[in-house]
């Protein structure tokens, strides 16, 4: 029994903005069996851009009703039933929002389209709802508007149904909760009902209660239930077949998640995440002072016992980022690990070097260079603490940064009193450095937007 769902918002924020339409249509895996749609006042102005998409006034909606005027409608149509939706995070999150502004904890299994349709018909070039539907003759009667899209959606639901019986054979695995039926009979499934859609970390345990994995997630409900269904591989399948318990630590900041499942992967070794302990990035650069007291770089395998300056996934990579540190800086291929010499090295044969390779240039004007290449890199050579959400609204997490070395983790609560930059240094969890947590952290700070970040 699936609820098919689409709506339209006043922009792309589910902590910011505001439904203004929703269309829910029930379906029984064969047909259509009941249908809800209706704007919905958001309470709040739509911008000329979001009316230029949508067709959808704020004339249009200031009789409609309030999101919570038709709350309870929605809870009844969808209980019991699979969300569906086009890219369902997103009308998702908008939805358990409206729901947490209520106070009512909103929850349904979810199945997106979007990730069905990549699936089930690989090889189009988007997988958006105009042009899935365009590469699969669905007309869209009402284009960005709830009702349109929604029933778009339901035609594209139908032929995903149709494709997956192709595939399985029979009827469609879409249409029958095979889960529970697969899952070790020791495993107590009520437990999987209150594991929450909030960033943290998880550990499955075999029936000797053997930690075998360790994951973590930004939304722990969803991912668990991932595993749990997972038939992808061999693999995957052995594994969800041994897990004989659960548990969950919420973090607050996916960042935090991160940290720590690295962290307790080292330790702990369980046997299903062997991926995890071989990281990707195998090679770094590194840096040392020799015994003139020249700043030195070197390329070369990670190991236990250096901290790198950056990290790759590849000896060339790491060379060739050297390479051109050595040209960006006029700095000596010998004492950066790529010229072999007892003498001068042929950059300062050539001229181009300052003479460093045979005590030329003094340490002190050659290090400013240098340091110059280590300053490349994310946050080297640098104190300060990165600053992320919490647990609730209240709370913050802060992960510290000595020297560009990470320093550890912790929590506060930014009502405390005498709340200051010594509430965020006590409150940190030391712990060590290493070339995986460099990685997860620059990885991080390059393709995430934290709250802030606090130099000291």
């Amino acid at each position: 029994m699936y609820a098919i769902i689409d709506i339209e918002t006043t922009g792309g924020s589910a902590q910011l903005e505001k439904i203004t339409e929703i269309a829910v249509y029930l379906h029984d895996g064969n047909e259509i069996t009941g249908e809800f749609v209706s704007l919905v006042n958001p309470e709040r102005n739509i911008p000329y851009f979001i009316t230029n998409l949508t067709g959808i006034t704020n004339e249009m909606v200031e009789n409609a009703p309030r999101f919570y005027e038709i709350a309870k409608k929605i809870i009844e149509l969808t209980e019991g039933r699979t969300f569906v939706a086009h890219n369902a995070r997103f009308d998702y999150s908008f939805i358990r929002q409206e729901y947490k502004s209520l106070g009512f904890n909103f929850k349904r299994s979810v199945l997106d389209t979007v990730a069905l349709s990549r699936k089930l018909i690989p090889g189009h070039k988007s997988y958006s709802l105009g042009n899935i539907c365009k590469d699969l003759n669905i007309s869209i009667n009402g284009r960005h508007r709830a009702a349109g899209d929604a029933f778009a959606t339901v035609k594209l639901f139908e032929i995903l149904i149709s494709r997956d019986i192709e595939i399985n054979g029979g009827r469609s695995p879409l249409l029958k909760n095979t889960r529970v039926s697969k899952l070790n009979p020791n495993l107590d499934v009520s437990k999987i009902d209150s594991i929450p859609d909030e960033p943290g970390i998880y550990y499955f345990y075999n029936d000797k209660r053997d930690l075998i994995y360790i994951g973590k997630s930004r939304n722990l409900q969803q991912r668990i239930a991932t595993h749990l269904s997972n038939n992808s591989t061999n693999r995957a399948m052995e594994m969800r077949d041994l897990i004989a318990d659960i548990d969950w630590e919420t973090t607050g900041s996916e960042l935090i998640a991160l940290l720590k499942e690295s962290y307790e992967i080292k330790i702990n070794k369980p046997v299903y995440n062997r991926a995890q302990r071989r990281t990707g990035f195998q090679w770094a650069i590194f840096s040392f002072y020799d015994q003139n007291g020249y700043l030195n770089y070197r390329y070369g395998q990670i190991n236990d016992n250096e901290v790198p300056v950056s990290v790759f996934t590849s000896k060339e990579k790491a060379k060739s980022k050297l390479g051109s540190l050595v040209e960006h800086y006029c700095l000596c291929q010998k004492l950066s690990g790529l010229y072999e010499t007892e003498g001068a090295c042929f950059h300062y044969q050539v001229g181009i070097c300052k003479g460093a390779c045979i005590g030329k240039e003094s340490p002190l004007d050659y290090n400013e260079r240098a340091l110059k290449g280590i300053e490349e890199f994310v946050f080297a050579r640098r104190n300060f603490f990165i600053i992320d959400k919490g647990h609730d609204q209240d709370e913050r997490c802060a992960v510290k940064i000595v020297n560009g070395k990470y320093a550890g983790y912790g929590y506060f609560n930014i009502n405390d009193m005498g709340f200051g930059l010594t509430a965020v240094h006590e409150c940190i969890k030391p712990s060590k450095d290493n070339s995986d947590i460099q990685a997860i952290l620059k990885q991080y700070l390059r393709s995430n937007k934290v709250e802030k970040i606090i130099e000291f």
